[in-house]
């Protein structure tokens, strides 16, 4: 065993993640360094959460907006998209063929709306999946109230994913307009209120972002640690054209560079936070053509099909890019088993796939 690898094994056995110890990590950059750490996340990963891959049809069932985050394709601002609401029948039709092929669980995924009708929208969907079909639920519908957040948990949600982006305040105003709807506060608060719902709790950054730095996401980590979550979603940063951010593509790192350092990131945590899920994020197959099978290598356990209608997948781009735009649900799914098993995993059919973690928490 040689220095670095004596090094990377002391930071695990220590099991304290300390932000000069996550900045290490995430600097290691030899083959036989990363090599090792994978290996590692490998092998935490078999033995708190399996090798198993959790699938969970993703369906997109809105892009309307109410917020104007300065990276996002589907920011209110964008005056260069059709806005959609996919009806009830079609998100049922869509829950369906999840249950049909045992995904297990669905995401509900949607832009930003606070109003009485988009609310009783996703009680009322929500309450008809549960009611008719035995899949988990998580939603990710933006900030809400306290209030709105007890509904959604009693309609039959029982994960949520909001995520913080960036855990740093000064990087969170660079990437997003300097009004009160656009408030760090607010996103941290969000985080809490969804605890005391008594939600599976999900949040997540992306990678590479202008302005960033690796002390960030080492922040990032800690934050991730210290809010002691349940899930995760940590996906690269891609430029959309039609954001204000896309003034500074040409300052960015490298493609390659971002996939590599997005892995890096996954990997540390499934290290830091052993039995949490972990998603393999689409991004990241936009950016590296088996990014989501290296992925699923270095730690992450869930994937999610994408079972948003064909016609409408093309409106619900937050990057450019967007893999599985012209693929049906059945397309996708075949594709998505393929890449777990190159990955080495199996499928976790059938099964909600809830996370360890809060489990654990729970005994």
């Amino acid at each position: 065993m040689n220095t670095a690898e004596q090094h990377i094994r002391g930071i695990i056995e220590r099991d304290t993640f300390t932000r000069v110890e996550i900045l290490y990590l995430l600097a290691l950059h030899t083959k036989d360094e990363l090599d090792y750490l994978k290996a590692s996340a490998r092998a935490v990963k078999k033995q708190y959460v399996g090798n198993v891959t959790w699938l969970r049809g993703l369906i997109e069932f809105s892009n309307k907006c109410s917020k104007n985050c300065l990276y996002c394709g589907i920011r209110a601002g964008n005056q260069g998209i059709d806005r959609f609401t996919l009806s009830e029948d079609e998100i049922m039709e869509a829950a369906a063929f999840a249950y049909e092929n045992r995904y297990g669980s669905l995401v509900l995924q949607s832009g930003e709306q606070q109003n009485k009708e988009f609310i009783d929208f996703v009680c009322r969907i929500t309450s008809a999946i549960k009611t008719k079909y035995d899949l988990g639920i998580t939603l990710s519908c933006g900030e809400q109230t306290e209030e709105t957040y007890r509904r959604f948990y009693e309609s039959g949600a029982h994960r949520y994913l909001l995520r913080i982006e960036t855990s740093s305040p000064e990087l969170y105003r660079k990437i997003h307009p300097d009004d009160k709807i656009h408030d760090f506060e607010t996103r941290i608060n969000c985080l809490h209120s969804l605890k005391k719902a008594g939600f599976q709790l999900g949040t997540g950054v992306m990678v590479g972002l202008p302005f960033q730095t690796q002390e960030d996401l080492a922040g990032d980590i800690k934050f991730f640690k210290d809010l002691d979550i349940d899930m995760a979603g940590i996906g690269p940063y891609i430029e959309h054209a039609d954001t204000p951010l896309y003034q500074f593509r040409n300052e960015l790192m490298p493609p390659e560079e971002r996939l590599l350092l997005t892995l890096k990131m996954i990997a540390v945590l499934r290290l830091a936070m052993k039995d949490i899920n972990i998603a393999s994020a689409t991004a990241l197959q936009a950016i590296g053509k088996m990014g989501r099978e290296k992925a699923l290598q270095m730690g992450a356990n869930v994937i999610m099909p994408n079972l948003t209608p064909e016609k409408n997948r093309k409106l619900y781009q937050l990057y450019k890019d967007k893999p599985c735009l012209d693929e049906n649900a059945e397309q996708c799914k075949d594709c998505l088993e393929k890449r777990i098993a190159i990955a080495g995993d199996r499928v976790g059919y059938g099964e909600w796939g809830d996370s360890n973690h809060f489990n654990n928490k729970r005994k």
